[in-house]
């Protein structure tokens, strides 16, 4: 009975974090150009959408509602836009989900063995994504890497050093420069 309790309650706190996760991914993610996401309302199907590419204006065309602007809202504030104008005159109760189903890339330049864009995943840290760039090259320097932020990426001079335990966010640009020694 002990070890039945306890296989199930190890379980449970297993899927508890993600689903906090998701919840705090949705009250804090910012959607931008690039990402996607899923629309679904329920037992309306012509009002659903199974996959959106947010592009680089932002917005998108939503039926009986026209366009919509979707960058730089969290996933909530979507929803809770498309629900309130599902209700005024087209739908009673509008049960209306908006869901991330892919986000926009960063980017790994420099010393690694493959620099290029690579999706976000929540949780993403600067080492990781070094991992995901196939490591460090020979000639890395391992305490001189920097990031460009992106919302600051207009500018040469926004280059933050970091740590490989910093986390990052969509659209960063992160550069490994060379060591000399």
């Amino acid at each position: 009975m002990f070890r039945q309790y306890f296989g199930i309650s190890s379980l449970l706190a297993l899927c508890i974090p993600a689903v906090v996760s998701a919840n705090s991914l949705d009250n804090t993610y910012r959607l931008g150009a690039g990402d996607r996401v899923q629309i679904s309302v329920y037992g309306e199907q012509e009002l659903s959408i199974d996959e959106l590419y947010i592009s680089s204006s932002g917005k998108f065309d939503y039926p009986y509602l026209g366009q919509i602007v979707a960058v730089d809202k969290t996933p909530e504030q979507l929803r809770k836009e498309i629900s309130n104008g599902l209700k005024q005159g087209y739908l009673i109760s509008p049960k209306v989900r908006v869901s991330v189903t892919g986000f926009r890339s960063v980017y790994v330049n420099g010393e690694v063995k493959k620099p290029g864009g690579y999706e976000y995943q929540p949780g993403l840290t600067v080492d990781k994504a070094i991992a995901l760039a196939g490591g460090f090259t020979d000639r890395a320097s391992r305490n001189k890497v920097f990031i460009t932020k992106a919302d600051s990426a207009d500018s040469d001079d926004t280059k933050i050093k970091v740590r490989l335990s910093a986390k990052i966010s969509p659209g960063d640009i992160l550069v490994i420069e060379e060591s000399f020694f």
